[in-house]
């Protein structure tokens, strides 16, 4: 296994974290920036390993898995089995709940304003009162959103068979608003694979086994390509995601949902932790 390799970026701010898959994006401010980021770097080093020595029941079906002993393990297990029951594996959560441990690692320092731990898109974010942070949405007429102290939101997650996970679904980008990373990051795949047309001839699919023989899906069925689809499609596969984005809100796992296919999109989830001007563009 390679040595964990940490590098300051061209802007002289933010770090650069990469372990084999893992590859983080990290900034803190704050009179506790020095001393959160060491420790980042410390725990960053174990990690991967870490995840390593549990893999083969990482990638089993959670209602299947004994309990985890890793720190990060255990959290993508808590993650996944909350969307129970339902075929999901704790892998599901695996960059958020590293993100989610980095950042625990940088604001156990003390004196952190504010923080993230950008971890390939799914992100772990730390606010104090007076600290924002603006975060892209690839859905909908508000493509920026501007998370507050105030918001509960402190993990956001982007999935869909466009990404580099395969997907069950069609959905070109599911982006989650939730309390973690970790909780953000199982619910967009989730999201994402129930935005579907099953058995539509536009959708070309293959076994997840012959595209990654170690994938956490075995022989499931993955989107790779989906040609043109009709207006009614479009609607239909965006309902069935939007339904069951509604059931995770109602159980508390996520705060919001952006979901889009193609041109179209749906929203899901109250807009309390925008400024009022993506409000109104939302509500356009």
């Amino acid at each position: 296994m390679q040595t964990p390799q940490i590098s300051m970026l061209l802007d002289g701010q933010r770090l650069h974290f990469h372990h084999g898959p893992i590859d983080l994006i990290v900034d803190a401010t704050g009179p506790g920036r020095d001393l959160g980021l060491r420790r980042a770097a410390d725990r960053f080093d174990s990690v991967l390993s870490e995840l390593a020595s549990e893999l083969h029941a990482l990638r089993r079906p959670v209602e299947d898995c004994h309990p985890l002993r890793g720190k990060v393990a255990s959290a993508m297990q808590r993650a996944a089995a909350a969307h129970q029951p339902g075929f999901v594996t704790p892998m599901a959560a695996v960059a958020g709940a590293v993100a989610d441990e980095i950042l625990h690692q940088i604001c156990a320092a003390g004196d952190i304003r504010r923080a993230y731990v950008n971890n390939g898109g799914d992100i772990a974010l730390h606010l104090t009162s007076t600290e924002t942070f603006a975060a892209a949405i690839a859905t909908g007429p508000a493509p920026r959103i501007t998370l507050t102290f105030d918001s509960p939101v402190r993990g956001i997650a982007t999935s869909g068979w466009r990404g580099r996970s395969h997907s069950l679904g069609i959905a070109d980008s599911v982006t989650v608003l939730a309390t973690t990373a970790a909780q953000a990051d199982v619910a967009a795949t989730l999201i994402a694979n129930a935005v579907d047309l099953p058995g539509h001839p536009a959708i070309r699919r293959a076994r997840a086994c012959d595209l990654a023989p170690d994938s956490d899906l075995g022989a499931r069925l993955v989107t790779v390509d989906v040609d043109a689809l009709s207006p009614e499609d479009v609607a239909s596969a965006l309902d069935a995601g939007a339904r069951y984005a509604a059931r995770c809100l109602s159980r508390g796992h996520i705060i919001a949902a952006y979901l889009r296919l193609g041109e179209t999109y749906r929203v899901i989830g109250a807009p309390e932790h925008l400024t009022q001007p993506e409000k109104d563009r939302l509500h356009a």
